[in-house]
């Protein structure tokens, strides 16, 4: 599909927009995927290597067979199904919370519990680094938002211990999707505790990769089911599904069902992805190595591009701080069969454009010494 150019003076301000993002080396272009057999992927957030497990594939067809191909309604009016709440109550068994409730993506899980825990009158402390559908939610929430630099609990301290409101409500990633590296749960949710707030923590690059058998951070720092924590997680990245998830205590979950706008008015979440989560969820339950998996590759590929630091997740940066740099980096890397994340402002900030690898658990000793080549050259070239 070709660029469109504006047919009315009204939309004309749109040709400088894109004129700056060309100057800038920040335009972008949708490329659809063909064979997927062609590139050895290391860019997608399939940590698991599960969207295309035989049995996931299959929950996802039962999912199909019994209940149609989509919701057809709100989670409200019709789109609930018996499934949805067993997946509800399977994922919060998992990771060791009270209750869970299914949104129709890890965005819009985000968006409605931020907007529903605070609102005008109250606080949100926020890390520098947190994802887009945080900060979206923080500006939609009405809410005074302070930003904290990154993974600086003293900051949050100073934020809370000044605070004028009654209600606060402390936001981070477990792991930081750009980097990598963790946030220091156990020192944010004591700050939080110590004046009244609560913690909110996205699992969504944590769940299938940290925890005792990838049941995340959270469970892997003693905090599962711990009072006044909120856990949001996406079924669109280890569990090779999609939609999200929101899991906290009971009281909770009933408050989403009736205030977060997200949940209310958006149409539920398809059955086929359903299923396709419960199983995939069967599958790292019975495969809990796959969890495991996944970090020693990502120690493998950091150690193949000449890393001595180990990984802390499935995500290993490769900062080139130029955005045509970065590109041509990536380019390179698909010409010679290696698919690979460029990640440019403002998915990152200025000067640390990137090339973004994951490891999966799937991959090879060949595809991490393949990768490891492959990108180390296509670097060394730009």
């Amino acid at each position: 599909m070709t660029a469109s150019v504006h047919t009315s003076t009204a939309l004309s301000w749109l040709d400088g927009d894109a004129q700056r993002r060309r100057d800038a080396g920040l335009q972008r272009v949708i490329r659809p995927r063909t064979d997927t057999t062609a590139l050895l992927d290391v860019a997608s957030n399939d940590y698991l290597g599960l969207a295309h497990h035989p049995a996931v594939r299959a929950g996802a067809h039962a999912a199909i067979d019994g209940w149609g191909c989509g919701s057809t309604g709100s989670r409200l009016v019709t789109g609930t199904t018996t499934d949805h709440e067993a997946l509800e109550d399977e994922l919060a068994e998992f990771v060791g919370a009270r209750s869970g409730l299914v949104f129709s993506s890890g965005y819009t899980a985000n968006l409605g519990a931020v907007t529903a825990l605070a609102g005008a009158g109250s606080l949100i402390v926020s890390d520098a680094l947190v994802h887009a559908s945080i900060v979206d939610a923080a500006r939609l929430s009405r809410a005074r938002v302070s930003v904290a630099p990154h993974r600086d609990v003293a900051a949050v301290v100073d934020a809370l211990a000044s605070r004028s409101e009654a209600r606060a409500l402390v936001v981070v990633d477990s792991v930081f999707s750009a980097d990598g590296d963790l946030a220091p749960l156990r020192e944010l949710y004591a700050a939080a505790r110590r004046f009244g707030a609560v913690l909110l923590v996205d699992e969504a690059h944590g769940l299938g990769v940290r925890g005792r058998g990838g049941r995340g951070l959270v469970e892997e720092c003693g905090l599962a089911g711990a009072p006044d924590l909120v856990v949001t997680a996406t079924l669109s990245k280890a569990l090779g599904s999609q939609g999200g998830v929101v899991l906290a205590e009971p009281a909770v979950r009933e408050h989403l069902l009736h205030a977060a706008r997200t949940f209310v008015f958006d149409t539920a979440l398809a059955p086929a992805a359903v299923g396709a989560a419960r199983a995939a969820l069967r599958v790292l339950r019975a495969e809990p190595d796959r969890a495991h998996a996944v970090l020693r590759h990502a120690d493998r590929l950091a150690r193949a591009l000449g890393r001595s630091e180990v990984p802390e997740s499935a995500v290993v940066p490769v900062v080139l701080g130029d955005p045509d740099a970065a590109v041509r980096a990536a380019e390179r890397c698909r010409a010679n069969g290696v698919l690979v994340g460029c990640f440019r402002p403002p998915s990152v900030p200025r000067g640390e454009s990137r090339l973004r690898l994951t490891a999966r658990a799937d991959l090879t000793d060949d595809d991490i010494a393949t990768v490891g080549d492959v990108v180390t050259s296509a670097v060394a070239a730009v």
